[in-house]
């Protein structure tokens, strides 16, 4: 047997799907092993590997809503008295849901809302998008936008303050 007589051997045994194959012709003996043991091998080392990937999911869940409480904080943390004094006179309009907070409409499109806008009761604030479904998000009271505490295409959670409208 030549050497491409072998190759064509081992391209045909892989093809098979067998596990191994013996060949003996004369004083040639040819033994052929496909890794079909090993990949079963290494699917069995990807199920524990699956099994690590949700214990590592809630620790970047957790680690998800810490940069956004820290943005929130970050401004009253400089002004501290008066914020907590300005907060008291303010609405703050909060996520219904969990999702993707986007101020825009689409990106090519301008912002909903802006600092110093006026807005009334139905107004649309923002879009956020869970599950591929993109919300609008509503006003619930008439006024003017004082603050916008969350960055565009970041994620939200649940309750989270969104804006902060003085209802003078």
């Amino acid at each position: 047997m030549d050497l491409k007589e072998i190759q064509n051997l081992i391209k045909f045994v892989a093809k098979s799907g067998a596990s191994e194959v013996k060949l003996e012709t004369g004083d040639v003996k040819i033994t052929i092993k496909t890794g079909s043991d090993e990949k079963e091998t290494t699917i069995v080392q990807q199920v524990p590997m699956g099994n690590q990937m949700p214990q590592q999911m809630p620790v970047q869940q957790q680690q998800a809503p810490v940069p956004a409480q820290e943005n929130a904080p970050a401004p009253a943390a400089g002004e501290k008295k008066t914020s907590d004094e300005d907060n008291s006179n303010y609405v703050t309009i909060k996520s219904p849901i969990i999702g993707t907070f986007y101020r825009k409409p689409s990106p090519d499109k301008p912002t909903f809302v802006e600092v110093g806008d006026s807005i009334k009761e139905g107004d649309v604030l923002c879009v956020i998008e869970a599950m591929k479904l993109f919300n609008e998000i509503e006003s619930e009271v008439s006024g003017k936008i004082v603050k916008v505490l969350v960055d565009d295409a970041s994620p939200v959670e649940f309750d989270q303050p969104l804006f902060l409208v003085d209802p003078s």
